[in-house]
């Protein structure tokens, strides 16, 4: 099964090269059988222009987190504690396999779907 997650096109860049191991989620999905994830790279791009496989997912207080995941979290530690302000806890979703799509996909056409806030089940 997959999810499809709304990333900064900046974010979603850093994915596909290689330099962030790690997608911060304030909340995660419920559906533990989720294995890949698909990347529509929020506005200005506003396509769908990849996706990666789930190494795993962690969860922990946002100081572990940091600690654990900093060495390829793609951001810098003063973003990461402004994203998660107001949690205790946070998740790290660990990226496998990444692969840009050679032709990126429309989310209304190629998946008759509109731009989700946090995820959508596709």
């Amino acid at each position: 099964m997959k999810v499809l997650l709304s990333i900064k096109p900046e974010f979603a860049e850093r994915i596909f090269e290689g330099t962030k191991g790690f997608e911060f989620r304030r909340t995660i999905f419920k559906n533990k059988n989720i294995q890949t994830i698909v990347v529509y790279a929020s506005s200005p791009v506003q396509k769908v222009i990849g996706e990666f496989e789930i190494e795993e997912i962690l969860k922990d207080d946002l100081t572990k987190l940091w600690n654990k995941t900093k060495h390829k979290a793609g951001i810098d530690k003063s973003f990461f504690f402004k994203y998660f302000e107001g949690k205790e806890e946070g998740f790290a979703i660990k990226i496998k396999n990444a692969k840009r799509y050679q032709d990126a996909l429309c989310l209304k056409k190629d998946f008759n779907a509109h731009p989700p806030q946090s995820f959508l089940y596709i």
